[in-house]
């Protein structure tokens, strides 16, 4: 009878469920944290690699910037002028879908400048663009498109290293195989995006920012921000590369984009954050959305995943202390010393008394998450 009532207490108190529920409460928990907070996480092994982070690369324009250049400076080589410099940049960026294009289209409808046809436009991905401009080839890009297309910068060079020394993002005008002018753009921060950065270095984690701007204007960015650790140059293309550099150097990454450009490097990351603004590829890419433009949601997601984490290992200690000290009694350790047996009834209790501490653990998050506040949620030692 002993025997019998041993081994039905231990088939009740052996039952797997406070185990089963560890994880799954507490993600769901977690991401419905998340989802009030406008940070929409895909399930636990976002979770979970979110808590391995070691470093955030954020992609500049659109994402640290506002995504809302507007032309600051407009300079011309001797023989041109800056309403010349304008129409031609007006002619190629018309047919062009980069960033910039409307902030020179913007430019000249303050100025009544007429859009002029070209012909043969190309784009080069990175790099710039060209095209036929009264039969005459234009181009306009950055100083390495110059430099491909045999279009000498001239005396203008000087003018575009202070225009990049303030930050500014430096474009060169080329007609018929001069440079003839160079024109300055300038992208603010977001307001959330120093704030941001400060608080993921508070967490211990590193902050890289990558661009194809030149290293003059990514530097300045970067120092007006306090991120240190820049990528300038990069090609849209090899943003993917860079991620994949970093992890094989041992470091767990996230990377923070908006544009169709992003996608391959929030793929390639361990972690891709998307802000909800971007594009549907970037989203589709990305591991967490966040749905306001605001860059505090980046840490916010990386604390959350702390929070989340500290609460499914808790989970998991509860659940095997139960079976750990449940198990061997309702088998009968103690009954040769104090004769004491447990009963099914009580084993039971205890198996649901597991399933209950760890779902109240989980539901404990949610008030913890309210009442102490995000800010508060440090990162464990790793």
């Amino acid at each position: 009878a002993r025997a019998l009532l041993n081994f039905i207490s231990v088939l009740v108190i052996a039952c797997p469920c406070a185990l089963g529920l560890a994880t799954p409460t507490a993600v769901m928990v977690g991401t419905g944290l998340g989802a009030e907070s406008g940070i929409l996480i895909k399930g636990g092994e976002s979770l979970e690699n979110a808590y391995r982070l070691t470093t955030v690369v954020f992609d500049k324009t659109g994402t640290l910037t506002r995504g809302e250049p507007e032309v600051t400076d407009t300079m011309a080589a001797e023989g041109s002028s800056p309403e010349e410099v304008l129409r031609i940049a007006m002619a190629l960026e018309a047919v062009s879908e980069h960033p910039l294009a409307r902030a020179v289209l913007a430019k000249g409808e303050r100025e009544s400048v007429r859009v002029e046809p070209v012909e043969g436009f190309t784009a080069v991905s990175g790099l710039g663009i060209k095209a036929i401009r009264s039969g005459k080839p234009c181009l306009l890009g950055n100083r390495r498109f110059m430099e491909a297309q045999g279009a000498a910068l001239g005396p203008l060079e000087g003018a575009a290293d202070r225009l990049a020394a303030e930050g500014k993002t430096v474009v060169f005008v080329a007609e018929a195989g001069r440079v003839v002018g160079v024109m300055g753009f300038s992208d603010l921060p977001k307001p959330s995006a120093k704030e941001a950065v400060a608080a993921l270095k508070g967490m211990g984690l590193g902050v890289v920012m990558i661009t194809g701007d030149n290293a003059s204007t990514a530097k300045a960015m970067g120092a007006a921000l306090g991120i240190d650790r820049i990528l300038a140059e990069v090609l849209p293309g090899d943003k993917a590369e860079e991620v994949r550099r970093l992890r094989a150097g041992g470091e767990a990454v996230a990377m923070v984009g908006d544009g169709i450009n992003d996608a391959p490097a929030l793929a390639a990351a361990d972690i891709g954050i998307a802000i909800g603004a971007g594009t549907d590829v970037a989203i589709e890419a990305s591991d967490i959305t966040l749905m306001k433009e605001d860059l505090a949601g980046v840490p916010q997601a990386i604390r959350l995943s702390f929070a989340t984490m500290r609460t499914i290992r808790q989970n998991l200690f509860w659940a095997f202390i139960y079976n750990i000290i449940g198990i061997p009694i309702a088998a009968g350790v103690l009954y040769p010393a104090w004769g004491i047996l447990l009963n099914p009834e009580y084993a039971a209790a205890a198996m649901a008394m597991s399933s209950v501490s760890v779902v109240g653990n989980s539901l404990r998050l949610r008030r913890t998450w309210r009442r102490v506040g995000h800010s508060s949620i440090q990162p464990p030692n790793m």
